[in-house]
């Protein structure tokens, strides 16, 4: 990648902050790779194109490191979670073997599994090394008749974010566009007028997208792509005639939308599933773009049916976990979509965390919990313990790197890491939350253990 390239793509016009030091759309640093560096973002950016083949060209450790570390399910081809790689060794590097075991392992995987595409991941060495992976994967396509894409995010590049922003920028330059979507087939049970959307940035966490799926069929909504969650290549080519979009997890990737608006025309607009309200909102968002009178109006026969039903499942649940106090630490859009979700079942939100928060997350927050919200950005453990406790906290809802301290601290964690396998968003998310909140909430295992961990501590 041309170094104008990766300087263009650090910089996102959409952002209103973007030119501020702290925000998570300034410029990413190189070298900052703390929480993934950029091979990490762009490989699990892409990584939940369930039919395709996803090469990892450089040393096995790149490959081992990152393999599978994003709880994304498919409902059909499990290709995407076989680890491939081209386990360049030393004597590779030295002889310059590179570009030889890559078209080699490439034409195994083609021969062996017949993907619908092959992802090439270059990663350090081989960018160091100078493969000309772009040729190598040319020669591959026009030999075997598929699709090679090559992604240059060498980790060196900056760090996790800038590797999502790679990902999706290859995705716009060479897949994005390259085939027309599937004719509605004449036996659709819906009758109106069908809308085609895509979701961006929506990774099918532990199944979350399977939630909302549904009631996108009920309103004539067809999802051309969950980007990338439970996606297909054939679909991902066709995201340039989607009508409106929404951009879910909008550090990773709103300059897809802003590409396929500026290119194609399509709005799109920055939401959650994450909670009764925000689902809400997303449909709303969607009938309001796509300027449909009849849409809306079944917009709101369905949001009235599902609020309804989703209230009356929380009634038991609700009195069980409102007014507990939880401490939500989180990154991203996490950070205040699950406060949201929080807010929805009346738990008190004491603080939450913006390790990887841009400036709009924040201003959804202080929106969410008010101008003195607590935000925590440092990630130590120790700190994030003693912040549990100066909050008077109940539970702590963080992601799976903290369950060991949690569990040495005796603290009743809730993990919400995106290698879980529960779904949390949409109306049957919220009772999933609702139901995990209150198991550890209001389990006795606390108490007793806190209990003897202070009765084993001796005297001062």
């Amino acid at each position: 990648m041309r170094p104008e390239d990766v300087l263009a793509l650090k910089d996102e016009p959409t952002c209103g902050q973007n030119q501020k030091s702290k925000s998570g759309c300034a410029q990413p640093k190189p070298g900052a790779t703390q929480g993934g560096c950029c091979y990490d973002g762009a490989r699990n950016a892409l990584l939940p194109i369930a039919d395709a083949a996803h090469i990892v060209h450089g040393p096995i450790g790149c490959a081992g490191s990152s393999w599978d570390n994003r709880g994304s399910r498919s409902s059909g081809s499990d290709l995407y979670r076989i680890g491939m790689t081209t386990d360049l060794s030393d004597m590779d590097v030295i002889m310059g073997r590179g570009e030889k075991r890559l078209y080699g392992a490439i034409r195994y995987i083609i021969e062996r599994y017949k993907p619908a595409a092959v992802f090439v991941y270059v990663t350090c060495i081989p960018a160091l090394q100078g493969d000309d992976v772009d040729s190598v994967a040319k020669t591959a396509s026009e030999r075997f008749g598929l699709p090679v894409i090559p992604i240059d995010c060498a980790g060196f590049y900056g760090n996790k974010n800038l590797g999502n922003r790679i990902a999706g920028d290859a995705m716009v330059r060479h897949v994005i566009g390259t085939r027309e979507p599937d004719p509605l087939p004449a036996s659709a049970a819906f009758d109106g007028t069908v809308h085609d959307v895509n979701l961006i940035g929506e990774w099918n966490v532990g199944g979350e997208f399977w939630n909302v799926a549904p009631l996108f069929d009920e309103l004539g909504l067809r999802i051309l792509c969950s980007f990338s969650g439970d996606s297909r290549f054939r679909e991902v080519q066709t995201m340039h005639r989607a009508r409106a979009n929404m951009v879910v997890c909008s550090k990773a990737m709103i300059h897809v939308a802003r590409k396929l608006h500026e290119s194609f025309g399509a709005p799109y607009f920055e939401g959650s599933f994450y909670g009764v309200r925000d689902t809400s909102d997303a449909f709303r968002n969607f009938a309001r773009l796509l300027g449909d009178p009849d849409l809306a109006a079944r917009t709101e026969v369905l949001i009235a049916r599902e609020e309804a039903r989703t209230a009356a499942e929380l009634a038991a649940i609700r009195p069980r976990v409102a007014g507990k106090r939880v401490l939500v630490f989180a990154g991203g859009y996490k950070s205040w979509s699950l406060v949201s979700a929080m807010q929805d079942l009346g738990v008190e939100v004491v603080a939450t965390g913006t390790e990887k928060s841009t400036e709009e997350d924040k201003a959804r927050i202080r929106d969410l919990m008010g101008t003195q919200a607590r935000m925590i950005e440092d990630n130590d453990q120790r700190a994030l313990i003693t912040a549990f406790h100066d909050c008077r906290a109940d539970v702590l809802v963080a992601g799976d790197r903290y369950i060991f301290p949690a569990m040495k601290s005796r603290l009743p964690f809730l993990d919400i890491d995106h290698v879980r396998r529960i779904g949390y968003a949409g109306y049957s998310g919220i009772l999933e939350l609702a139901r995990n909140l209150d198991a550890v909430a209001n389990s006795p295992v606390w108490a007793r253990a806190q209990h003897r961990g202070l009765a084993a501590r001796p005297a001062a």
